[in-house]
């Protein structure tokens, strides 16, 4: 390991704090891997002098501690992730946050529609989760990207909405959403496709339609 990575790592232990541990898994942070209780805004402080830093988030991913690694997603070049990274971290991924903060780096990639695609059919909850985290980053992201992208991701929120997992309902909700609020035309489609699923009967799909309808129909 580097001495840049041990300074990072020594710098988060030092930063750790036993309630904010407490905290982050009462709201589903929970992780196998060491967790020091350091939040994003810290986390991005950090990150901030070693931006694009391909090589040090390999490191810092590679230490098995959770802070460790959502630094690296921060620090990482999207223009340098491998569809191999990318699914290597994934299948590694064990809770919503550090699935999201995956997200939100693979979703600068050149390759992000395909993973969106291939993940969202994938079993593991959160694999299939970072599916539609891809989809919602995507939108909030990608601003070149065009419609079509996106109206191709609708079908899928469909087909899925019946998920009855937690945190995969969550995630197909927040794709729906961020559609929705890209532009008119998504909106419209948005609603139209979240009125399908709600006439899919099931509570998640259910759930999905009148949360996502409830924020796209107003005014």
């Amino acid at each position: 390991m580097t001495s840049t990575a041990r300074q990072l790592i020594a710098q988060l232990r030092a930063l750790r704090n036993q309630r904010n541990i407490d905290g982050m898994r009462r709201f589903g942070i929970s992780s196998r891997h060491e967790q020091l209780g350091v939040g994003a805004v810290q986390l991005r402080e950090l990150a901030r002098s070693y931006r694009r830093e391909h090589a040090l988030a390999q490191e810092l991913w590679a230490s098995g501690i959770h802070e460790a690694m959502g630094l690296a997603t921060i620090i990482d070049d999207p223009r340098q992730v491998s569809r191999a990274q990318a699914e290597r971290w994934v299948r590694v991924c064990d809770n919503w946050a550090q699935t999201d903060a995956c997200a939100f780096l693979f979703d600068r990639t050149e390759f992000a529609e395909e993973k969106a695609h291939q993940w969202s059919r994938r079993k593991a909850e959160f694999v299939k989760r970072a599916g539609f985290a891809l989809m919602a980053g995507m939108a909030v992201h990608r601003k070149e990207l065009p419609d079509e992208v996106f109206l191709g991701f609708l079908p899928v929120i469909r087909r899925e909405a019946t998920d009855e997992r937690n945190f995969v309902k969550k995630a197909v909700n927040w794709a729906l959403r961020q559609i929705g609020k890209r532009n008119p035309r998504l909106r419209r489609a948005a609603i139209a496709e979240a009125k399908r699923i709600l006439k899919l009967g099931t509570k998640p799909a259910r759930w999905i339609a009148r949360d996502a309808l409830r924020e796209l129909a107003r005014p």
